[in-house]
């Protein structure tokens, strides 16, 4: 009797430019995944529908419907999808826009294919192992530690923190992408974007900012562990809440550049 092999995750690529499509989709493919294409958005939507795909790949600047608009129809009708976006934004606002509506993840184009099989692997491992897809969550804890994501507030034991506006940004990619090695380089795109010209350390400051509002030890680390040479990982399990700090949502919060 034969054994039928594994089931590949299905992937949804959508991409208005068919050059994309042609040399993306046969890369994932290769890659282990099953792949389906869409052009635009409201394709996009109709095949998420017919294929229920495991996890989308989605292009932001598309005819019909662009990518955000897709994502937000999505979180509005309570899908946890998982969503990568693809950008040629290379504006810091556009890639927090992305994340604060509900994105797990986005990558700045041109970027290497390599770099997207990790994320969407990675992104896939903690689903897979029961944990929910985090980007389209108002809140998140981990701990004693709630974020409202919506007001940009910080809780720690119930309490209220501060957090300048880069911190917290920096702490909301960390809790989204929880166990994950996460790259100075890479955070540097997420948080302060590729169009401003800082140096690595401006990571090392904010985590550092991190570690004292949360009374997190380097050395005994129970949320921000350094990756020697790399980067940083965020080591607590986090789970989805609704935000505030019962979880109940909070009020208007400080968020800036």
């Amino acid at each position: 009797m034969s054994i039928p092999p594994p089931t590949r995750p299905r992937v949804l690529l959508v991409d208005d430019e068919s050059g994309i499509r042609d040399a993306l989709a046969p890369f994932l493919s290769r890659s282990g995944f099953e792949v389906y294409t869409a052009e635009d958005g409201g394709e996009g939507l109709a095949a998420i529908e017919r294929n229920s795909p495991a996890l989308v790949v989605l292009d932001v600047m598309m005819p019909v419907l662009d990518g955000r608009e897709v994502l937000r129809r999505l979180r509005r009708e309570g899908s946890q999808l998982p969503v990568i976006l693809l950008t040629q934004v290379g504006e810091s606002f556009e890639r927090a826009a992305a994340l604060e509506e509900g994105a797990d993840d986005y990558l700045n184009k041109p970027f290497d294919p390599q770099e997207l099989v990790a994320r969407i692997r990675a992104i896939l491992r903690r689903v897979n192992a029961g944990q929910p897809a985090l980007g389209g969550s108002a809140g998140l804890t981990a701990g004693a530690v709630r974020i409202d994501r919506v007001a940009r507030r910080v809780w720690l034991d119930g309490r209220e923190v501060t957090l300048t506006p880069r911190a917290f940004s920096l702490l909301d990619y960390l809790m989204t992408h929880p166990d994950e090695v996460l790259t100075r380089e890479r955070l540097l795109a997420a948080v302060w974007g590729f169009d401003q010209p800082v140096a690595s350390r401006a990571v090392d400051h904010r985590i550092a900012e991190l570690r004292k509002v949360l009374a997190d030890d380097s050395g005994t680390p129970l949320y921000v562990d350094t990756v020697q040479g790399v980067g940083y990982r965020f080591l607590h399990p986090v789970a989805r809440s609704a935000g505030g700090p019962g979880g109940a949502g909070g009020g208007p919060g400080g968020a800036g550049a």
